[in-house]
C-alpha cells in the first residue's frame, strides 16, 4: 500500500487573530481576549492571544481568572465575521488541494491528504505546508501551524505537541520518530483523544506514558476500556487504519438533529419549562424545513452549579413520527414535568430529536386529527417563509416575549454568542 502524507493545518488563536487584524494590531504581540463584556466576570474567554498565553493564562479561562495587573483589549465575540474569515482562508486551501483530499475539522482547524500533491507541486511536505501557511498569512493576516504525519493521528500529535516548539510552527512525525520522540512525554493529556478521565483511570496502575500503554498487558486494557481500548493501543503505537477515503464515505446509521443551551443565570421550574417550549418550537421548524420526521425526543436538564444534584434525563416516544409543533411540544412538556426536580434551579437544557427519517408520506394515528396535522404543517412551512424573506424575528410567538425566553436573543446569536460582523 502507498505511504500516505498529511497535513494538519490550525489557524493560531483564531478568534483573537481576527479581532487582532481588525484592529491593525500584531496577532502574535497583542494582549488581546475574546469575551463578551455584558456578560459576568464568569464567562470563559472563547479565545486569548499568544501574549496572554505566555503570561501563564489558560486559554479557556474565564475573565476573572486573568490578573488584575495584566492590560489587555477585549473584544465582544463577532461569529459571523469568524466563519466568514474562515471560508476566505478555505478558499485558500482549495487553491493547493482539492476538496475531496480536505476535511473540515473545526472552524480552525483541517487536516489534507497531500500524498498526490508532492509529485505534482514538486515540493516536500514541509514545503507545500509552508506555502499554503505563508498564503493564508498573505491573504488574512491570520498565521498558521501545521503537523505532518503518515497518518492522520500523527499529523495531529506533529501539530498539537511538535509544531508549537518548532521555529517554523511545523511540526513532522512517522511511527518511528513518534516513538522515539513522545514515548515519554508527559502528560497523557496531550495526545489527542486522551481526557483527564482516561489518564486518571491508568494513572492507578502507573501507567503514565504513550510508552506505557504500548508496553501494558492488551488484555487489561480492553477489560478498563472496553472496544475503546483498540484506539488507545494503536496510537500508543503511532498508527492509524482511517484514511480521508474513510472520512468522506462514512455516513451515520442513525441521525438525530438537536438543540441546547446554557442559561446566563439558574432559572426557575417555570422559567425552564419556557425554555424548553421555545426551544422545541424550533427544533420542529428546523425539522420540517429539513422534511424530516422523529418520534422519540431526549431531554437533558442540568441544575445549577452550586447544586451537587445529578443532571435529570429522560426520553419520550410518540405513536407516530412527526414534526408537528402540535405534538412534540406537548410531549416534551410531559416529559420536563416528569423528570425534573422544581426545587433545583436549572442551569443547562439540551433537547435532542433521535432517530429522525425523511418525511415519505403521512401517516397518522386513528386518535389524531390529520386534518388539524395538516394545518399545523402549513402554518409552520408559512412561518419559514417568513422567517426566510423578513429575518427570524419577523414572526414571533407570544411565549417568546415572556420573561426569561431566549429566543429573540439567541436570534442573534451564532452557537450562543454574538453574531455580529
Amino acid at each position: 500500500m502507498k505511504q500516505r502524507t498529511y497535513l494538519c493545518i490550525d489557524l493560531k488563536s483564531f478568534y483573537a487573530s481576527v479581532e487582532c487584524v481588525a484592529r491593525g494590531l500584531d496577532p502574535m504581540t497583542a494582549k488581546l481576549v475574546v469575551a463578551d463584556p455584558e456578560r459576568t466576570e464568569k464567562t470563559i474567554c472563547l479565545a486569548i492571544t499568544p501574549a496572554m498565553k505566555a503570561l501563564g493564562i489558560k486559554n479557556r479561562c474565564r475573565v476573572f481568572e486573568i490578573p488584575k495587573h495584566v492590560k489587555y483589549i477585549t473584544a465582544p465575540p463577532r461569529m459571523q465575521k469568524y466563519i466568514n474569515t474562515s471560508a476566505d482562508i478555505y478558499a485558500v486551501y482549495l487553491k493547493y488541494i482539492a476538496k475531496e483530499d480536505i476535511h473540515v475539522y473545526s472552524i480552525d482547524e483541517v487536516f489534507m491528504d497531500v500524498t498526490d500533491y508532492l509529485e505534482l507541486y514538486r515540493l516536500s511536505a514541509r514545503k507545500l505546508g509552508q506555502r499554503i501557511m505563508d498564503d493564508v498569512y498573505q491573504t488574512t493576516g491570520i498565521r498558521a501551524t501545521c503537523g505532518i504525519g503518515t497518518n492522520l493521528y500523527l499529523a495531529k500529535i506533529a501539530l498539537d505537541i511538535t509544531a508549537k516548539h518548532a521555529s517554523d510552527f511545523i511540526g513532522e512525525l512517522d511511527e518511528e520518530s513518534y516513538r522515539q520522540s513522545l514515548w515519554n512525554h508527559k502528560p497523557l493529556t496531550d495526545f489527542w483523544r486522551i481526557g483527564s478521565g482516561t489518564a486518571k483511570r491508568l494513572e492507578p496502575y502507573g501507567i503514565r506514558t504513550m510508552k506505557d500503554i504500548a508496553e501494558a498487558d492488551e488484555d487489561f486494557l480492553y477489560r478498563l476500556f472496553g472496544i475503546d481500548a483498540e484506539l488507545l493501543i494503536d496510537h500508543a503505537w503511532g498508527r492509524e487504519p482511517v484514511t480521508m477515503a474513510d472520512i468522506k464515505s462514512y455516513k451515520s446509521r442513525s441521525n438525530c438533529i438537536g438543540s441546547g443551551q446554557v442559561l446566563a443565570c439558574d432559572y426557575s421550574f417555570e422559567k425552564g419549562l419556557l425554555v424548553v417550549k421555545e426551544m422545541m418550537d424550533l427544533l420542529c421548524l428546523d425539522l420540517v424545513e429539513q422534511n424530516l420526521v422523529t418520534k422519540s425526543v431526549t431531554l437533558h436538564v442540568g441544575y445549577s452549579n452550586r447544586l451537587n444534584v445529578p443532571s435529570a434525563h429522560g426520553t419520550t416516544t410518540l405513536d407516530i413520527e412527526t414534526s408537528s409543533d402540535t405534538l412534540l411540544i406537548p410531549a416534551v412538556t410531559k416529559l420536563y414535568e416528569r423528570i425534573v426536580s422544581p426545587g433545583c434551579g436549572i442551569h443547562r437544557i439540551n433537547i435532542t430529536c433521535n432517530n429522525v427519517t425523511p418525511e415519505t408520506y403521512h401517516q397518522y394515528h386513528f386518535l389524531i386529527d390529520g386534518e388539524e396535522l395538516e394545518r399545523s404543517r402549513k402554518m409552520q412551512r408559512a412561518v419559514l417563509d417568513i422567517k426566510h424573506k423578513f429575518g427570524k424575528d419577523a414572526i414571533l410567538k407570544g411565549m417568546n416575549y415572556e420573561e426569561g425566553a431566549t429566543t429573540r436573543e439567541r436570534n442573534h446569536q451564532i452557537g450562543g454568542h454574538k453574531s455580529g460582523e
